[in-house]
């Protein structure tokens, strides 16, 4: 596998892997190996793409206010951007799954494959600093990063703002039931604002399956 590996990083990472045993740490779904996963390199690609994509907005955008700045960001790391970017570049051929994982379709996992673009990118950073990291992140992510002619409005924030302006409660979100197995879970949520109406969806967490209903019940109401 070291060879497949190292020749993925060379080809989608840009990057002469120094110790590939750390990618194919990143590879490594907790199904295989329990603690001897890609969990903490998940941890800290994370807050090196954050660190990365927080800069670019920065210099990319002079003259916009912090909370447009967020919600560029926000879009930018999320979970859905990052496993798209990931089967850009043939991540789940290679993550290493164990058998009732891979049975279960968790390499196609908006969870999982995101989860593996951030350990691998922290590999990236342990193996060749941040420079090399950073040149990944920029090549991967500049076509989102193009497209962002306007600060994107969360689906959440548009349905609290558009409650206040009613002069209603706030949205209320409540998880109606979790399924799957826990590294594909599924969750249904149900968000209702009084006079407004309400709405169920399903995501891959928690925060998704909100976004999902909240922005089903703004389409309700075009």
């Amino acid at each position: 596998m070291s060879v497949g590996v190292a020749t993925f990083v060379r080809r989608q990472l840009g990057h002469k892997a120094k110790d590939v045993g750390l990618f194919e740490l990143a590879l490594t779904h907790s199904s295989v190996s329990g603690p001897n996963s890609y969990e903490r390199l998940e941890f800290l690609g994370d807050r090196v793409l954050g660190m990365v994509i927080a800069r670019a907005l920065y210099e990319r955008y002079p003259k916009e206010p912090e909370g447009n700045l967020s919600k560029r960001y926000n879009a930018l790391v999320d979970r859905e951007t990052c496993a798209e970017n990931g089967r850009e570049i043939g991540v789940p051929a290679l993550v290493r799954l164990g058998r009732q994982a891979r049975e279960d379709g968790a390499s196609q996992s908006d969870n999982v494959v995101g989860d593996v673009v951030e350990a691998l990118i922290g590999a990236l950073f342990l193996d060749g600093g941040l420079k090399a990291a950073e040149q990944f992140i920029l090549r991967l992510w500049e076509p989102d990063l193009a497209v962002q002619r306007r600060a994107p409005q969360h689906p959440k924030s548009a349905l609290q703002e558009l409650a206040a302006s009613r002069q209603v409660k706030a949205p209320a979100y409540e998880v109606i039931s979790r399924t799957g197995a826990h590294h594909a879970p599924r969750f249904t949520v149900r968000v209702a604002v009084p006079t407004l109406g309400e709405a169920t969806a399903e995501g891959a967490s928690k925060q998704e399956a909100e976004t999902a209903a909240a922005e089903a019940l703004l389409k309700q109401m075009q």
